[in-house]
């Protein structure tokens, strides 16, 4: 038989070592024709990689019962061995035949995708036309990446911008937008690096080089992680916070930073930083937060509404996950950002502060007027005293010696010394071990 589904041959080979794969069910029918979906396993660096990608050029990809059995065949086959999944999305669709099998197919999928979330890493590559269930089966894995022509929406956007992957990256479904095929079949096989191959593997460990910058506020990414290791996600999404993968001395790190602009973090910035947690914490990965916020935004208008809601979720993030986290306070960590992201009670089992960072109730100017408000009267120059004490608060009662002195942080460090005290840090905390209460699950407020 005539092998059929170029495109999605093609796509494999740019994600498989050396362009070699063995496909699975390489002769399965659907209805008359070639099922529309190239199912295969390989290697990916060096690491077992089961992957899937969508034949448009075989009756338009669409989805049938024999074309979903293959994916599910390499589901199963992924859930035996411990091996990630890779899928490639390109389908106009789903057989429409006045039955209901189609539907039925893409449920199972998106069940068996489900069952398998947690259990191996999952990337979903949008490389074409991606839409109704099949939208909702690539949003469920760990990472969604997209070349710039694809198209992703649940129902038809009609002639708007709502197809496009940059208004999907900017809701954060997906972490990333590539040139071409090239480019996000590069960035898969870097995430692929990055992550283990299940959640009983440890976390990768990889050669590294020394960063050539020092670690400051402005090159604290560069600063802590290893020379080439950085991979930012979600950079459309959340405009006050970072996250990234990387390693540091080999070992791959998740990264939070609160220090993306000096904007109070917003329902969006929250749910970022759950959704990445949580998706570290699945695989063990270790998690740096690094935090210098002013909190948490208000939730007084429609704007913002539903903030409480998604800092409440951020909140059981934290305090759910078991792997290492490492707080680094750069600047301030005040208030509820502090207990929710940073401290002890949120769960971080190693506080780190830089020497002039600030940690308190209150924020220094809230500080004064509640505590020294008395210090104000009858001062020439209110605002100029306002100031005067604010730095007083800060370089006493908020200090980072200060909070030291409380138990509050394990250790105070000067900013050169930030990328040698995380390696210590990590190096201390490789062991650790957790017993929760039995239950369920937890039941945060989605």
């Amino acid at each position: 038989m005539e092998k059929l589904g170029t495109i999605a041959r093609e796509r494999l080979a740019l994600l498989f070592d050396g362009g070699e794969f063995t496909e699975l069910d390489a002769l399965r029918l659907e209805k008359e024709d070639v099922a529309a979906v190239v199912c295969a396993h390989g290697y990916v660096e060096g690491q077992a990689v089961c992957a899937f990608a969508q034949s448009s050029d075989v009756n338009s990809g669409v989805m049938g019962k024999s074309t979903a059995g293959k994916i599910k065949r390499l589901y199963s086959l992924a859930a035996k061995t411990g091996t990630p999944v890779v899928g490639i999305y390109d389908s106009n669709g789903v057989y429409v035949d006045g039955t209901a099998d189609s539907l039925t197919a893409y449920g199972k999928l998106i069940a068996a995708a489900g069952r398998l979330s947690g259990v191996v890493p999952q990337i979903s590559v949008i490389a074409g036309v991606c839409a109704g269930s099949a939208a909702l089966m690539a949003a469920e894995a760990d990472f969604v990446l997209a070349t710039e022509s694809a198209e992703l929406y649940l129902t038809p956007p009609f002639g708007t911008d709502a197809a496009k992957p940059e208004t999907a990256a900017k809701a954060g479904v997906i972490a990333a937008v590539c040139k071409d095929d090239a480019a996000v079949m590069a960035l898969t096989k870097d995430l692929l690096r990055k992550l283990p191959a299940n959640n009983l593997a440890g976390a990768p460990v990889a050669e590294f080089d020394e960063p050539a910058a020092v670690c400051t506020k402005d090159s604290l990414f560069t600063g802590i992680a290893d020379a080439d290791s950085l991979l930012p996600l979600y950079e459309a999404y959340g405009s006050s916070v970072g996250t990234a993968l990387a390693t540091v001395r080999g070992q791959a790190v998740g990264i939070i930073s609160t220090c993306k602009s000096d904007d109070a973090l917003t329902a969006d910035d929250a749910a970022k930083m759950a959704r990445f947690l949580r998706t570290c914490d699945a695989f063990s990965i270790p998690v740096l937060t690094v935090v210098d916020t002013v909190g948490f935004a208000a939730d007084n208008d429609a704007a913002r509404n539903g903030s409480l809601r998604a800092m409440t979720q951020l909140c059981g993030a934290y305090a759910e996950a078991t792997t290492v986290k490492i707080a680094l306070i750069v600047g301030e960590a005040c208030g509820a950002a502090f207990s929710a992201i940073a401290g002890r009670g949120a769960g971080s089992d190693y506080v780190i502060a830089w020497d002039k960072a600030a940690i308190a109730p209150l924020r220094p100017e809230a500080a004064v007027e509640f505590l020294w408000h008395d210090k104000l009267k009858g001062a020439a120059d209110a605002n100029a005293k306002r100031k005067e004490l604010a730095k007083e608060y800060t370089e006493t009662l908020a200090s980072a010696e200060k909070a030291a002195q409380l138990g509050a942080v394990d250790a105070v460090i000067a900013p050169g010394q930030t990328r040698q005290a995380l390696a210590a840090a990590l190096d201390m905390l490789e062991g650790k071990r957790v017993s929760n209460l039995p239950k369920k699950h937890s039941n945060i407020p989605f």
